[in-house]
């Protein structure tokens, strides 16, 4: 073919027409001799005289000619690889596997990534079979040099990626690779040979069953990850190795009885001293294991109901660790990393430990109430801040597993203790305590003692405008779990009142001026504010809707000021769309709770305002609108008649707005609404409608999810109109 290395180059050029007229001559040349392109691009990648960069894009781009992330386009690419006669593949495979003993790292690399493709749809075949006898020879043989050793172990690696979530392959296969990978990371090869073994180990234990079940070949394979787990000069095989153990305890959880006592040595003292790479894979082993318990047990819970005896048995290996594991993980709560920005949620050790403690309390349940609680207590108001943060975030991390009975004691008595910790001096302090208020309404809302109610609300409206953004958010999410709690609340629907109501014209008011802080953006705190008005107002008592119908107008008036700021960057836009979005929420949350009547006197200035949402070309806030407008027609019937021909067009685009598949969802939604609501008034807009929706169900590129809810909506429509919908029949 012509000049493929001036071609490729072309394809990275910065100007987007020479670019373009690159990749389609290169799509062209696919299509044309598949096969000769094929062998074009592996000769361009073994071309020891090309440059570098040239042999990886060629590289590239011949691994992407056989894979996709859609699974139908990566079938076809498959398929169309597989229909190439051996006669033509063979001389390509040949080329592959000389570029893997090449000089040059890049190439190696590369070379690696294409291989595994090719075995990826061949081995399962049992096709190939130089592959696995060329790097075994490659690992085990003394001609090549660790560099080449290292490049076929990874190229192993990504075949063995490739295979775990394709076709199931031989034993004999399996058996090759796995006897190539323990060769590759016995201890006394170089640490970088180590390092590629035990990454494709751990790609390996998705289909190596069959030897794990063999207790020699098992006890093999733990005894050598276990040695790399100790490797004093490679804190990435170390990490890699523990990798491994996290994929065995996640994949073979029945066969840990043996080795439990060695890892638990070897993971407690690599969380202890380790550099922080290491020890949050150790630490992850033991989050794992919880997972995988908890997973069990539901099992177990599940067989029990239905009477039939459970396929696993859980040893309880976190249960019976508590008393160890416990101190360990708080002692890693102190480890906080002062120079991590507090909004950046650095996986650090002293979170993973907070994640892992909170899955032990859900594994184990009561049982860890008495193991963490002194710890808890002796440091909450210990001097120094790493140990009262740790004391705070030990105590919420935990709140999800006790039941209210265990645990509603403490929480009785945080409550004074956390409203003092809000004025910490120390942010983090301020912010986790903040967090586990949160936590504290969202799982033990009704262990609130009622006096210190009072101190807690007002507590937390007073951060929402002084401190931080990060903890005003914090102090939102506490009062959303706080309104949240009054979900089904019958003594407020029997008294007309609750205990938020006292509080709600401060409260909404509040959290309206937070979201209008001019860091806002910052910490998600404008969502969270909205996102906490709106679980008010939904779980608000019968006594509120005279604040509500104050706050209606006043919502509507915020709307329509919106269409006024000033849209300078693609920031100001998003940050404009944003702020009509969360209005709409508010607007249908608060038409949900009233009825036609009080509506009907702001349907006019609403109706506008979404109008004027709606006219904005693909806005992030027409979903809202949307839902606002489903709201309205709901309330209003057949009054709401008269706003469809100004709707009619934007209901159209929504329809028809396959790209943004969830704007569509809701516009057939509101399609229901409204056919329910004006009925057979709706038969002048149908013609437009109906064929929207039957272009949505034949469009073979829109998300599956459209298209129930457009099969359902037709039924609405029928219902509607009745016998005029017989013409679309």
């Amino acid at each position: 073919m012509a000049d493929l290395t001036a071609t490729l180059l072309a394809c990275q050029n910065p100007d987007p027409a020479i670019r373009s007229q690159a990749e389609a001559a290169l799509t062209n040349h696919e299509n044309s001799n598949f096969p000769s392109f094929l062998h074009a691009l592996a000769s361009e990648l073994q071309s020891e005289t090309k440059d570098p960069a040239i042999r990886q894009l060629a590289g590239l781009h011949f691994k992407n000619l056989l894979t996709a992330k859609d699974s139908t386009r990566r079938q076809t690419r498959i398929d169309k690889y597989k229909s190439l006669p051996t006669e033509q593949r063979s001389p390509i495979k040949q080329l592959l596997l000389q570029t893997l003993h090449s000089g040059v790292k890049v190439a190696r690399h590369t070379t690696a990534q294409a291989c595994a493709e090719v075995a990826a749809i061949e081995l399962p075949h049992n096709e190939w079979p130089e592959f696995l006898p060329f790097l075994m020879e490659s690992v085990t043989s003394e001609n090549c040099n660790d560099d080449i050793k290292t490049s076929a172990l990874e190229c192993l690696g990504f075949t063995c990626e490739r295979l775990a979530t394709g076709d199931d392959i031989t034993q004999d296969i399996t058996d090759k690779m796995l006897t190539t990978i323990v060769d590759g990371i016995r201890p006394d090869r170089p640490d970088q040979i180590r390092l590629a073994a035990a990454t494709a180990l751990r790609n390996s234990l998705l289909f190596t069953r069959s030897n794990m079940e063999k207790p020699q070949e098992r006890n093999v394979i733990m005894q050598n990850i276990c040695e790399a787990t100790q490797c004093a000069t490679s804190a990435l095989l170390r990490a890699a190795a523990y990798e491994c153990i996290v994929q065995i305890c996640f994949q073979y959880y029945d066969k840990l009885k043996d080795y439990m006592q060695t890892l638990f040595q070897l993971t407690f003292a690599t969380i202890k001293n380790d550099e922080e790479v290491v020890a949050l894979q150790a630490m992850e082993f033991w989050s794992t294991l919880c997972e995988e318990e908890m997973e069990i047990l539901d099992e177990i819970l599940d067989a029990t109901e239905r009477g039939i005896p459970p396929e696993r048995e859980c040893v309880g290996y976190v249960r019976a660790a508590l008393d160890h594991l416990i101190p360990l993980l708080s002692e890693t709560l102190t480890r906080q990393d002062e120079t991590a920005d507090i909004d950046d949620d650095t996986w650090s050790i002293s979170v993973a430990g907070a994640t892992c403690l909170s899955l032990v309390a859900n594994t184990v349940e009561d049982a860890i109430v008495p193991v963490i609680m002194p710890f808890v207590q002796s440091n909450i108001r210990n001097p120094e801040w790493r140990f009262r943060e740790a004391s705070i975030m030990a105590f919420s991390s935990i709140l999800e597993g006790p039941s209210g009975e265990t645990i509603g004691v403490y929480v009785n008595q945080s409550i004074p203790v956390l409203l003092e910790c809000l004025a910490d001096k120390n942010t983090l302090v301020k912010d986790t305590t903040a967090w586990a208020l949160g936590r504290i309404c969202e799982y033990h809302a009704r262990s609130i003692p009622p006096e210190t109610f009072p101190q807690l609300v007002q507590g937390l409206m007073a951060v929402l405008t002084s401190e931080s953004s990060r903890v005003a958010s914090q102090a939102c999410f506490a009062l959303h779990n706080l309104a949240a709690a009054f979900a089904g609340d019958e003594t407020g629907s029997a008294t007309g009142t609750n205990a938020l109501s006292p509080y709600m014209p401060q409260l909404l008011q509040t959290l309206l001026q937070a979201a209008d802080r001019e860091n806002s953006d910052e910490s998600n705190l404008r969502v969270t504010s909205f996102e906490a008005v709106n679980v008010l107002i939904q779980y608000s008592a019968p006594d509120c809707k005279p604040l509500l119908l104050q706050l209606l107008p006043a919502i509507v008036e915020r709307l329509a000021l919106s269409f006024n700021i000033a849209v300078l960057t693609n920031e100001d836009r998003d940050r404009k769309e944003t702020v009509q979005g969360l209005l709409c929420g508010v607007i249908q949350v608060i038409c949900l709770k009233l009825e036609k009547e009080e509506i009907t006197p702001y349907a006019d200035a609403i109706m506008q305002n979404l109008l004027q949402v709606l006219q904005a070309k693909n806005a992030a806030a027409h979903e809202e609108a949307f839902l606002v407008v489903g709201a309205i027609a709901d309330k209003l019937e057949r009054d709401f008649e008269k706003y469809m021909s100004a709707l009619q067009p934007f209901l159209m685009m929504g329809l028809q707005n396959f790209e943004a598949y969830r704007v569509c969802i809701v516009a057939v939604g509101v399609v229901g609404d409204i056919s329910r609501a004006v009925e057979s008034v709706l038969a002048p807009y149908c013609d437009d409608i109906m064929g929207a929706l039957m272009q949505a169900l034949q469009n073979q590129e829109l998300h599956r999810s459209v298209k129930p809810p457009v099969l359902s909506c037709f039924g609405d429509i029928a219902l509607a109109i009745g016998a005029q919908y017989e013409k679309y029949l």
